[in-house]
């Protein structure tokens, strides 16, 4: 641990002004950020007589080996900066809501031609609206079965969507009339967008004008004789009562408001909130969040960051009522106007019918934080004995906080790949995952060597490793091949990186990037690292290990048969208890590195065995035959274009327009090319 003494700063150099700030690591990793409306009392209290600060702080600045800040000029500037350096960073320090479940929305994509209405869970994408979220995926596929009565939008699948438009055939939807088959052409793009504009209008809240523009339709239908009309019309209008039925009425039908409500205790905090759109209650979310030396003011504060950073306007309501004003409520106010485009107004509910639903609110966050608890202790004390049998057993001086395992995944020695997973706390930090291309060794001809286990487990151990040298270091790249410092980038990342996983660049400045600040991708050292089979990978794995002088990482292995734990140069394995936690935890990495392994091998052999029509033509890789193909939509009509015409795609010069057109003239086969593990057909 370090001593805060050593990296604090001088009171002089601290300026008064507003911003915010970051505390790093060791490894130059952040570990903490801040903001403060003058930044030298705040910075300076976190450097006071350490017995006087909360255990986490204290933790917190003894981790810490220096600080920095960034200089604003105003206080909403710095919430701002605040919000994307914790998203980027991830510091381990600062507060981290976590969904206490995963939450179903019903989505409409209306960045697609055709917008189509779906259940859909994670990360938001662009260019789609999101209603909800719902307590159930169920719940949204009743009230999607409700509406689309009245909204006839697209809910299938692409490739659903591409059969029937190839057949000329709607599915059953379209038949009953609950889809308006844009598939078949019964409506055009821009009449089904206007339905799916009508339906979320609908679901944003805007329900008293669809009702009554459907009675006005039922009523002129029964004048006009045309009772069949009437009674279906009568049916649409049932429909959408009973669809608006499901939703509570909890405040008055004007009413657009976030209610958020808070229970806590010394460690943990539960928030709940309920989305109110129409005076009625459209979602309903919930986070659970540890707790260091934050007040409720800052807790909200950061709630609020969180729910509404990456927020369209549409998604942030008249009102946000909160169980206490978060802690520069002047600034968070006009952040918030800011992106909604309007005024927000936050406050804390004291009466009426807002105050009640606050009381209700807060009820769901005290039985969310009763719930937790209990799931979490039992969590907690499994994780934690875990780490502590593995150290016991092993032998290690320290808990294994940070843990790698690697798994090689190939077909008869081909296609050879590996995978890295990582666990920190006995917990999966996906965001940690990296994936290998093995490369292997060639023969003085060029001939590939075959790459059994062993080498390829030693190959993939020591880019890891040595990158990660280069990162601690600040050394330049090195060839794998000679192991000369300076030359091409190493085999975790060049032209066959299995993407963002590989981005593998090297490293000139230590383990942070001097252009994005970031720390480098392999610049922290696991505690140990397992690796999938016996002795003889994990003698492999020591010895990459002792070649580069790393001293600090320990090495395990852990055999399928009888899931004995292999440690180096000893000739019998540790036998861990069948019920041991410990066992359980290195169980779970060696299969969690296999599935990530295997995944990425069959990707790669889908890829190595689909054959093209365009393939061996000199000068056409993947990417300008994909250009050609989105351009001309098949082979066929690529094959009917000139010269001039292939040179108006961006990236085709006269000499490779004309060698496509020659090899499609003279040489191309006349059948299709297919996928050969699939069958499909690809022109």
């Amino acid at each position: 641990m370090a001593d805060p003494t050593t990296y604090r700063p001088k009171p002089g150099e601290i300026p008064t002004d507003p911003g915010v700030y970051r505390f790093r690591d060791a490894h130059g990793r952040v570990i903490y950020v801040g903001k403060a409306k003058s930044l030298r009392p705040r910075l300076s209290s976190y450097f006071q007589d350490i017995t006087a600060l909360h255990p986490r702080t204290a933790t917190m600045v003894t981790t810490a080996s220096s600080v920095e800040w960034t200089v604003v000029r105003t206080e909403v500037e710095a919430l701002q900066l605040e919000y994307s350096w914790i998203k980027e960073f991830d510091p381990r320090f600062n507060v981290k809501y976590r969904d206490d479940k995963s939450y179903p929305f019903l989505a409409v994509t209306m960045g697609e031609e055709f917008p189509r209405a779906q259940v859909m869970r994670g990360a938001k994408r662009k260019g789609t609206r999101y209603f909800g979220p719902y307590g159930h995926a169920w719940a949204i596929r009743e009230t999607l079965d409700l509406l689309l009565r009245v909204f006839p939008v697209r809910t299938c699948s692409s490739g659903v969507f591409k059969r029937a438009t190839a057949s000329g055939r709607p599915c059953l939807l379209g038949y009953i009339d609950k889809c308006s088959a844009p598939c078949v052409g019964r409506v055009t793009a821009e009449e089904h967008r206007a339905i799916a504009e009508d339906f979320c209008d609908f679901m944003a809240g805007n329900t008293t004008r669809f009702a009554k523009r459907l009675e006005t339709r039922m009523k002129e239908a029964a004048a006009e004789l045309d009772f069949e009309q009437a009674a279906r019309l009568r049916d649409d209008i049932g429909a959408l009562t009973k669809a608006l039925e499901k939703q509570a009425v909890v405040l008055g039908d004007a009413t657009d408001a976030d209610v958020f409500a808070l229970a806590d205790d010394d460690l943990e905090a539960a928030v709940q909130v309920f989305h109110v759109r129409g005076g009625r209650i459209r979602g309903q979310r919930g986070w659970v969040v540890e707790k260091e030396s934050e007040d409720v003011p800052t807790l909200v504060e950061h709630l609020l960051l969180q729910v509404y950073g990456d927020a369209e306007r549409d998604a942030i309501p008249r009102e946000v009522l909160v169980p206490s004003l978060p802690s520069d409520p002047e600034a968070v106010t006009e952040w918030l106007s800011s992106v909604r485009g309007s005024a927000v107004s936050v406050r804390v509910p004291q009466r009426g019918d807002k105050r009640t639903l606050s009381e209700t609110v807060r009820r769901n966050a005290e039985q969310s934080l009763a719930r937790h608890k209990v799931a979490r202790a039992g969590d907690l004390t499994l994780r934690s004995k875990a780490l502590q049998e593995l150290q016991d057993y092993l032998g290690l001086d320290d808990a294994p906080l940070r843990i790698e395992c690697y798994d090689v995944s190939h077909v008869q020695g081909t296609n050879v790949v590996a995978s890295m997973v990582v666990f920190e706390d006995g917990l999966a930090r996906k965001s940690e995952y990296r994936r290998f291309i093995v490369r292997g060794a060639a023969t003085e001809d060029g001939e590939p060597v075959t790459v059994d286990d062993t080498a390829a487990m030693r190959e993939v151990l020591t880019r890891r490793f040595r990158r990660y040298l280069e990162d601690a270091e600040g050394a330049g790249d090195l060839d794998l091949s000679t192991g000369v410092v300076g030359g091409a980038t190493d085999g975790a990342g060049g032209p066959d990186a299995a993407g963002p996983s590989d981005d593998d660049e090297p490293s000139a400045s230590g383990p942070i990037d001097p252009e994005t600040g970031r720390p480098r991708r392999f610049a922290y050292p696991p505690s140990l690292v397992v690796v999938d089979g016996g002795l003889p990978q994990v003698n492999a794995a020591q010895a990459v290990l002792d070649e580069l002088g790393i001293e600090e990482v320990a090495v395990v292995g852990l055999a399928k048969r009888l899931e004995e734990v292999w440690v180096p140069r000893d000739d019998h394995p540790v036998i861990l208890p069948r019920t041991s936690e410990g066992l359980y935890l290195l169980q779970r990495l060696r299969d969690e590195a296999h599935r990530f392994a295997i995944t990425f091998h069959r990707q790669r052999r889908s890829k190595a065995m689909t054959t093209s029509q365009l393939d061996g033509i000199p000068g056409l890789g993947a990417s300008r035959q994909k250009a050609l193909l989105r351009h001309f939509g098949s082979v066929k009509r690529l094959r009917a274009a000139d010269t001039t015409d292939i040179m108006a795609v961006p990236g085709f010069g006269r000499s490779l327009a004309s060698a496509v057109v020659t090899h499609l003239a003279e040489g191309a086969p006349q059948e299709p090319a297919v996928n050969l593990t699939t069958g499909e057909v690809l022109e």
